[in-house]
């Protein structure tokens, strides 16, 4: 296991997960935890990023329930179908969002946050959990996060 990360400078952000995402691999390579994991995974992607926030919720019966994560405290749990999170599950896909005013029913755990992104975490085809990203910019996160964070949630293990 790595415990160090080497931080991109770059403005581009394709080079940033290029850096970044075997960095996380190592991280998390060998450790079982999940949780530790997904620790792991929130402060690569916070120091890397810089973002306001960014966590993961788990699904833990009809709700997602606040997981391990990086920035200011956070809604504990949200419901299927409910704010960004809660729609990314039940549509089991990925969401941007660009302006989070925009976004019916957005629920706003933090005032600061402007923009969002949800990425699904599947284990055997049923969503699980959701990675949740926050900026205090707008228009911060567009299909290249997406699909970099789709490749990050994919890296999850979980035997625990």
């Amino acid at each position: 296991m790595a415990e160090d990360l080497t931080i991109t400078t770059s403005t581009d952000k394709e080079e940033q997960y290029r850096s970044l995402i075997p960095q996380i691999t190592a991280l998390i390579e060998g450790e079982p935890d999940m949780v530790a994991n997904l620790a792991n995974i929130c402060a690569a992607l916070k120091e890397q990023f810089k973002w306001l926030w960014v966590g993961f919720y788990l699904v833990k019966g009809e709700e997602l329930v606040l997981g391990p994560f990086q920035g200011p405290v956070a809604c504990t749990r949200i419901a299927k179908g409910k704010g960004v999170c809660g729609t990314a599950w039940q549509q089991e896909k990925t969401l941007i969002v660009p302006d989070v005013d925009e976004f019916p029913g957005h629920i706003a755990c933090s005032s600061a946050s402007r923009s969002e992104i949800v990425v699904p975490l599947f284990y055997n085809g049923e969503v699980v959990g959701v990675l949740d990203a926050d900026s205090e910019n707008p228009t911060q996160f567009d299909e290249v996060d997406a699909r970099w964070l789709e490749q990050v949630v994919k890296l999850v293990n979980f035997n625990e």
